[in-house]
């Protein structure tokens, strides 16, 4: 799995949340956060679907947008990343540093759990 940047991460989160947006939905809800132009979050899209992030259908003349990438498999791989490139771990980071996470349900926390237990690379497979 390709590593999403900043803002495609954000456009990650609004589709996890959401499901199926329109680039003009997606660019609404992550303009407060983003704070750019719509045409900047077109472009990003391009890129995200050429990387393979997101999936793009066309419907009644509107392109829709699915993440193509599983969130726990991205999270898992963005923390085990985190936690070796920037804190220096070997392993990866605790589930309970999720703990406060608005992003992640009960249920999810427990499979956060076990794709952080996987063997370093095996988070990446799944997505």
């Amino acid at each position: 799995m390709q590593r999403p940047s900043n803002a495609e991460l954000e456009l990650l989160k609004c589709l996890w949340r959401e499901g199926t947006l329109s680039a003009r939905e997606l660019h609404d809800l992550a303009e407060p956060a983003l704070g750019w132009s719509y045409s900047s979050t077109r472009k990003t899209l391009e890129r995200m679907r050429d990387k393979g992030l997101v999936s793009e259908r066309p419907r009644h003349g509107l392109n829709l947008y699915r993440a193509a990438v599983s969130k726990l498999a991205t999270l898992a791989a963005l923390s085990e990343d985190f936690a070796r490139r920037v804190l220096e771990l070997d392993g990866p980071l605790p589930v309970q540093a999720f703990a406060e996470s608005r992003l992640l349900s009960e249920d999810e926390m427990g499979e956060l759990e076990a794709l952080l237990r996987k063997p370093e690379g095996a988070a990446e497979d799944e997505a």
